[in-house]
């Protein structure tokens, strides 16, 4: 495994709900977006295309499976999935919760805000996050 120093992503700092040898699953620390999850390659590689044909299909399918359990406990309208890294050019994938009243929607979770989400709504989704987590887990080590 590749460790950049000073790369938020090599770190790993936020919740880890998952992790083994080839990646890890963190609840991202989104206040507005509670279960927000993270798909992170263990080593450093900036694309996809970096990834033998094996490792792609194993961080689809981790992809997939956090997807399927972010919409099991969370009910979103929407899962938002993306893959930019271009802040930090170290690959991972973001599973997004969306809601028609969270700030943002319709647009992408990092335009401006249209709306204030109401503080109750948050922290009934935040309450699910323990859920979330054992989702994910459970999910990761049944294969």
């Amino acid at each position: 495994m590749t460790i950049v120093q000073g790369c938020e992503l090599c770190q790993f700092a936020a919740s880890t709900v998952h992790a083994n040898e080839k990646f890890s699953v963190i609840l991202a620390d989104e206040p507005n977006y509670p279960g927000f999850c993270r798909v992170i390659w263990r080593d450093h590689v900036r694309e996809m295309s970096d990834l033998s044909r094996d490792d792609r299909l194993l961080l689809n399918e981790a992809v997939y499976e956090v997807e399927q359990a972010v919409r099991e406990v969370m009910a979103p309208t929407k899962i938002n999935v993306a893959s930019l890294g271009n802040v930090v050019p170290h690959l991972h994938w973001h599973v997004i919760p969306r809601y028609t009243d969270d700030a943002q929607f319709p647009a992408p979770v990092w335009a401006a805000a249209v709306r204030e989400p109401d503080p109750a709504v948050l922290d009934a989704r935040r309450a699910l996050l323990p859920q979330l987590a054992d989702a994910i887990a459970r999910r990761m080590n049944q294969g």
